[in-house]
């Protein structure tokens, strides 16, 4: 019996390396084909997504219907509940350091004690001075903050109880695409474009071959885009209308196409554009991966991108002629004492936003974003110029002996030595604790299951790692951002400092363009 139950064991495991050699394989022809593995299964067996997969939302098109089989959601505790409530914010900021690609010393255009209106110039990069950085709010420039070797780290204004707003004369949706860049880098909307590859402010000089808005955010704690739209609806579609005259090929709209998450109305109906819904885990909210999947970023390809408040400020202002920069800001976590929507303008005080709203006895972490790829908020700071999330977790400043051994209680981990696959809807109350430090950089494979998109990650690190300029490029480094590798860099065994290395890569990348 002994002699037979081994033969049986030896067998499997020879059956075992076979599959899995062969499924490899298969994957490795399939990416040479130009077949997405990441959306679609191409191995020896299906999965049991194909098996038993949901149906697609009846209000989505199935043809434009996009379903991502890797990634991972971390369920946290605190979401932001309720109504959209007004805060009273007396000071807002806006922060140089928040705009890649510009100079860290840019020209002031004002002196402190100066009376501003929302949408006046503040600042402006000196190798690029048509592009105007402008105040979010009105009221009086209180403080000019210097940062290390007298950057400019802040520019603090003290905000009037009524606000006054700059008025632009915007010309018509359908004029030149001369004249819509140079009025949005007159009107201050210009740094509102991000630019791939190196997600930096847009060039004005150069035409996206396509243009991509996520209306949906699939992070931890991320916020509620529907909300936006509950007050702004009507300044969705001119926004649309006037990125679709600055680029010859597509604006593409990626749609939340999650179960119980059906995007607003006003999304569905929107014209101009080339929908397309995503359904599975985080990161399929992110623009890159989206990009990824419809119009992937080779040779020379050049595309914009935006969040769904930036369409919404360009629609007003080519509507009314103001620079409104409304947020609506989640405060979110478990050391809220109310986790809540709070309605302000961009660059709110972070100090007052969360103002008495914090669990005392214990340490907390205030981060600007989400916990997978946020900032974290030093003191007396102001929410960042894309900024919509103030997550607060506990603070991990502990040592848990054998704590990867032992596993004493329940967090966010994709490791099966936790059970959490038995309550897929528990919200993990984490902290920032990495249970480890930095390692060996080893080969494990847990990159790819995390990243929906045909590339090596691993391998990109330590091309980074190395210099080799080539090799980067060739791995696909153009296609990505640092959101885009948070979720990696979570899983990661080693511990290694993805978004940081990945940023290095960029500029690297960005200094030989």
């Amino acid at each position: 019996m002994l002699i037979t139950s081994l033969i049986v064991i030896v067998v499997l495991l020879v059956l075992a390396s076979v599959f899995s050699i062969s499924d490899n394989i298969l994957n490795i022809e399939a990416q040479r084909y130009g077949i997405d593995t990441a959306k679609q299964n191409v191995g020896i067996f299906p999965s049991i997504g194909d098996l038993f997969g949901k149906p697609v939302p009846e209000y989505a098109d199935k043809s434009s219907f996009h379903r991502l089989n890797r990634g991972h959601d971390i369920l946290l505790a605190g979401p932001a509940q309720g109504p959209v409530k007004n805060a009273d914010i007396n000071r807002f900021a806006l922060k140089p350091g928040d705009f890649r690609g510009i100079a860290p010393i840019p020209k002031m255009e004002l002196e402190e004690g100066a009376e501003v209106k929302a949408g006046d110039a503040l600042f402006f990069d000196k190798s690029n001075p048509e592009i105007k950085y402008v105040s979010p709010v009105s009221g009086e420039l209180i403080e000019i903050r210097r940062g290390a070797k007298r950057s400019i780290s802040h520019v603090v204004i003290l905000a009037d109880k009524k606000q006054e707003f700059k008025r632009f004369n915007p010309p018509s949706t359908d004029a030149s695409h001369e004249e819509l860049v140079s009025f949005l880098q007159s009107s201050g909307a210009w740094p509102h474009i991000n630019q791939r590859p190196f997600d930096i402010i847009a060039d004005p000089t150069n035409k996206p071959d396509n243009i991509f808005i996520s209306s949906f955010d699939s992070a931890p704690l991320a916020i509620d885009y529907n909300l936006l739209l509950e007050e702004r609806s009507e300044d969705l579609q001119p926004g649309l209308d006037v990125l679709a005259r600055l680029t010859d090929g597509k604006v593409f709209l990626g749609l939340d196409g999650r179960d119980a998450h059906k995007p607003h109305d006003q999304l569905l109906q929107a014209n101009n554009v080339e929908k397309h819904w995503f359904s599975g885990k985080h990161p399929v909210g992110n623009v890159g991966i989206q990009i990824h999947h419809l119009a992937p970023i080779v040779g020379n390809t050049t595309v914009w991108t935006l969040k769904l408040e930036d369409v919404l400020l360009i629609g007003k202002l080519f509507r009314e002629g103001i620079y409104d920069s409304t947020r609506i800001v989640a405060l979110a976590g478990s050391q809220y004492k109310e986790p809540q929507y709070l309605k302000t303008y961009l660059g709110a005080s972070v100090d007052e936003l969360i103002k008495d709203n914090l669990r005392t006895g214990e340490q907390s972490r205030i981060i600007l974003g989400n916990a997978l790829s946020g900032e974290r908020a030093v003191k007396d700071d102001f929410i960042g110029f894309r900024t919509n999330l103030l997550s607060a977790i506990k603070e991990g400043d502990y040592y848990e002996m054998f704590g990867w051994l032992l596993p004493l209680k329940p967090r966010p981990t994709i490791s099966k030595t936790y059970p959490n696959f038995l309550i897929p809807n528990h919200r993990f109350e984490a902290d920032t604790n990495t249970h480890g430090e930095q390692r060996a950089f080893v080969v494990t494979g847990q990159y790819e299951r995390m990243l929906p998109m045909d590339i090596y990650p691993q391998h990109l690190m330590k091309a980074i790692l190395t210099g080799d300029i080539e090799r980067m490029e060739a791995l696909g480094i153009n296609e990505l951002s640092e959101e885009d590798l948070a979720l990696a860099e979570f899983s990661c065994t080693s511990k290694q400092p993805l978004q940081s290395i990945l940023r290095d890569g960029l500029e690297m990348m960005r200094e030989q363009a």
